[in-house]
């Protein structure tokens, strides 16, 4: 098995857990184990002490490489994270979430040495790091982690087993309605697991983390059978797969084995793995970039590497010699390039950078600075929405709000992002519009942080968002403003529109990759092969008897042809209702719908 099998390509990956290499040295006798799966996963019989680097305590450095592990493997299954979310929408992204959450963690860890200050910078780094629901529950996990280290000179069975413990009360309580099925299931049963009575006198690290682990991945095959949504999709939970590389990364470094995760539980991701056969894309539309330092001797090792790069992608560059070869290309075919220079020596270094996801990056970015209005800029309650697009942003400004987050679909801001635009602003009481579901629960961690006075209202959208600012009272009384907001939110329907960027199977229909999506208040109602016609079937199910108004915002793939025909034809529809359209030059959705 290569590289390749590890990577992102996921009907590549092994078939089971205990594709460990190591080497061969006799086995130790071991507690029988009647579950089909843990035998299964076991295979010949798993030997941790006979491996090499197996640690009997965690030090503080330790600790720091099972977090700087952890990430590796979350830039390694990002995407198969991210195509695990049920939802066809532009906002599969757990992965990312969960990815930008830990880069933040390693980089408040790098610097501490000792126990008690590598558990405070984890917990610090993961709460002001955290993005997206994903990354919030993630959040929790890590801080009730660092809670369980903290004070402690190494760490060993007990403190993991009260790690697992507190990580699970942390996770619960972070989220208001508990569902079972999710991330939530399989860290408790994982928990559960870890402080088995029945657990043999003197288990080591490596024997805990492979019982743990073996449980931890029962628990997320079975969340379809917790969660309809999952089992009608064929996909196990995406959080519960993220968690399950964080031990993942706890059993390698404890054993210094390498684990195969499971083909079964990114089966859904290979349903998007281009065809073998397809044509090269032009090198504007390649998605990843990938890059590594070559060991070869063999001094023709540049020209045959070349060869076999130039069918899989474009921007290639190879240089080096006397061993050493540093390689870069632009991709869709992750596997096959790494598998490439492992035909040809050893790869070491390896860089994989999702090239849209950067872009992306860039542009949240590059936003412009957001100034308020001058009447609004002292005012003693603001408001500081989260969204994103030119239009989107002026609209709120106009409305009155002191500050604006950029963030939104795909691009969840972290509690770090918005607690700095809430400080910035005058205001001591502050209304946060998150405008989004993702947000919400990254909003409601602000107001312990900071000398303010938070105030959330929970906006799911932005035309929810633009209406709860008809009713603020820049110079009310915060919880009766709040209170106003709120109420004027909860009667505007959201709709929208945008297309979908996976094959999935939901209550509206199957629906395979491009097709166009009409969204009301979260659920998919509408698939259509052409845009004009998803918005018009949108607008025509959102309307009823007592709406007034209705409000298109278009985004930036919008077209002017196409927003008069849909206008239009709304219009001989319901004639007693007033359309306004407003540009608010969001990507991804071409139309956003509020109905009042």
């Amino acid at each position: 098995m290569g590289v390749a099998d590890l990577l992102a390509e996921p009907r590549l990956f092994a078939a089971n857990f205990t594709s460990i290499r190591h080497g061969e040295k006799p086995p130790r006798e071991r507690r029988e184990d009647t579950s089909d799966l843990v035998k299964r996963q076991i295979g010949a019989p798993y030997t941790p002490r006979a491996m090499a680097h197996n640690r009997l305590l965690l030090r503080p450095q330790d600790l720091k490489q099972v977090l700087t592990r952890y990430l590796r493997r979350l830039r390694q299954y990002r995407e198969a994270l991210n195509r695990l979310n049920v939802y066809p929408v532009p906002d599969g992204d757990t992965g990312t979430n969960m990815t930008l959450t830990v880069e933040a963690v390693v980089a408040e860890v790098e610097a501490a040495e000792s126990m008690e200050e590598v558990a405070t910078a984890l917990a610090h780094g993961a709460l002001m790091g955290a993005q997206g629901n994903s990354g919030i529950i993630l959040s929790q996990i890590l801080r009730g982690l660092a809670d369980a280290f903290r004070g402690a000179d190494d760490l060993d069975t007990a403190h993991l087993v009260d790690a697992l413990d507190r990580a699970s009360a942390a996770a619960y309580k972070s989220v208001g309605r508990p569902v079972e099925g999710t991330i939530l299931t399989v860290l408790r049963e994982a928990a559960e697991a870890a402080r088995d009575e029945d657990t043999p006198e003197g288990e080591d690290l490596a024997d805990l983390l492979q019982r743990v682990y073996s449980r931890a991945e029962l628990s997320l095959r079975n969340t379809p059978e917790l969660l309809p949504v999952l089992k009608e999709a064929g996909v196990v939970d995406a959080g519960g797969a993220g968690f399950l590389l964080l031990l993942v990364a706890f059993l390698e470094e404890v054993t210094g084995a390498d684990v195969v995760i499971p083909e079964a539980i990114f089966a859904a991701a290979a349903q998007l793995v281009s065809s073998p056969d397809r044509e090269v894309a032009s090198v504007a539309d390649l998605r990843y970039e990938v890059m590594y330092l070559l060991h070869a001797d063999d001094e023709s090792t540049g020209d045959q590497l070349r060869d076999t790069w130039a069918d899989l992608g474009d921007s290639i560059v190879v240089v080096g010699g006397g061993g050493v070869w540093n390689c870069h290309i632009h991709t869709d075919e992750i596997g096959p390039a790494v598998e490439a220079g492992i035909s040809l020596g050893r790869p070491e270094r390896i860089k994989i950078t999702d090239l849209l996801d950067q872009a992306a990056t860039e542009a949240f970015h590059r936003a412009p600075r957001f100034e308020p209005l001058v009447e609004f800029a002292e005012a003693a309650v603001g408001v500081v929405p989260v969204g994103v697009g030119a239009g989107i942003v002026g609209l709120f400004r106009d409305a009155g709000a002191q500050g604006m987050v950029t963030g939104g679909q795909t691009m969840n801001p972290s509690v770090r992002d918005v607690l700095e635009v809430v400080d910035h602003v005058e205001s001591k009481d502050v209304i946060v519009l998150p405008n989004n579901k993702n947000i919400v629960p990254v909003a409601e961690q602000l107001d312990a942080l900071t000398t303010k006075r938070v105030h959330v209202v929970r906006t799911q959208s932005v035309p929810e968002g633009l209406a709860a600012m008809l009713a603020y009272l820049p110079g009310g009384d915060p919880e009766a403003t709040v209170a106003a907001m709120a109420a004027a939110a909860a009667d505007v329907t959201a709709g929208e529109v945008t297309m979908a960027v996976r094959d999935a199977t939901t209550p509206a229909g199957s629906i395979t990759e491009g097709d166009w999506l009409g969204i009301v208040s979260g659920d998919v109602e509408v698939i259509a092969a052409d845009c004009a016609d998803a918005a018009w079937q949108v607008l025509d199910r959102m309307v009823e008897g007592e709406s007034e108004v209705v409000t298109i915002i278009t985004g930036s793939e919008a077209d002017e042809a196409m927003t008069d025909v849909i206008t239009s034809r709304f219009s001989v529809a319901h004639p007693g209702i007033s359309v306004e359209v407003v540009s608010g030059e969001q990507p991804l959705y071409p139309y956003l719908f509020g109905v009042e």
